[in-house]
């Protein structure tokens, strides 16, 4: 039986830009936007998908099948450089932040690993006591982010439990695998975050499908990046030149476990997103359909999460 503490959750949902390829500034960014968002009393907050430093789109980092350049390799090491170790001081401006407004709050990093060279793209939440209470590591990263992450494996499949049911996150393409939204359903998810770096159309129907699939409600966050707002200073600048200018127009959105918009996608601009979430919809959905209850077969399929 599906119990809640609260039986709403006031979520604020935010579109921005980041300072592209600046920690920093970035984090000190995301820390004004927790505190403009606390202002209305939400619960829960969240951040697109590798928002510090950034979503690197646009470059190839000198790959090619067989060779890499000296160049491409000093544009990443700027990345590199500007990525977060998890924890840090970093990481502690985040927590004090989500302390202060006293909500959750979920957030995109390039992570460094603190003992390897590499790099991964990884989704944090912490709790209103300002505590790191999830760490997931995108496990394949797409396409030729491969160049730049590692594969993931730590927090594959990590949700917390809160007075307004369990969240979790899985990024971007992620989503489209369907062992790993399983994994999350087995876990009794009621808010189901999906930072993303995809603005096509088609992926908004990836969340209404989600919400439908998992009878939960989903939220999609990314960013809204322009390339006026790339610094100048790369080796493979020109490499940005045959892009548009709205590089990543945004497409956040909110929908409820029946898989109807409660806030449908917002283009072309910074916003944050506000909705307050009746959690009782969650059971209200799963009347007619459950995936891990009574419209699953156990005795037919049986998932196995390995868990690190």
């Amino acid at each position: 039986m599906i119990e809640f503490k609260k039986s709403t959750c006031h979520i604020a949902v935010v579109q921005a830009t980041p300072v592209l390829f600046h920690k920093e500034a970035t984090i000190n960014k995301a820390v004004s936007l927790i505190e403009e968002a606390s202002q209305k009393k939400v619960d829960l907050i969240v951040f697109p998908g590798a928002f510090v430093p950034c979503y690197p789109r646009g470059f190839s980092y000198g790959y090619v099948v067989g060779s890499r350049t000296m160049e491409g390799r000093e544009d990443w090491k700027v990345l590199y450089d500007q990525s977060v170790l998890i924890p840090s001081a970093d990481t502690d401006k985040l927590a004090n932040a989500a302390k202060q407004a006293q909500a959750y709050v979920a957030i995109g990093v390039n992570e460094k690993d603190a003992k390897s060279g590499t790099l991964y793209c990884t989704f944090v939440i912490f709790s209103l006591e300002g505590k790191l209470v999830a760490k997931h590591r995108k496990l394949k990263p797409t396409g030729t982010e491969r160049c730049i992450w590692g594969d993931g494996n730590e927090g594959a499949i990590s949700t917390v439990d809160t007075p307004f049911g369990t969240i979790g996150s899985l990024i971007c393409w992620e989503n489209y695998m369907p062992l790993a939204r399983a994994a999350l359903y087995q876990k009794g998810i009621s808010i189901y975050l999906a930072p993303t770096a995809d603005n096509r159309e088609v992926w908004q129907h990836t969340m209404q499908h989600i919400a439908m699939e998992g009878r939960c409600f989903v939220i999609g966050c990314n960013q809204y990046v322009t390339k006026s707002d790339y610094p100048t200073h790369f080796h493979y600048q020109a490499e940005l030149d045959a892009l548009p200018e709205d590089l990543c127009p945004g497409g956040s959105c909110i929908v409820n476990p029946f898989g109807n918009y409660l806030v449908e996608p917002v283009w072309n601009k910074e916003a944050i997103l506000y909705q307050e979430l009746d959690i009782e919809q969650v059971p209200l959905s799963r009347m007619d359909f459950d995936p891990i209850g009574h419209y699953s077969r156990p005795d037919v399929f049986q998932l196995q999460v390995n868990e690190i």
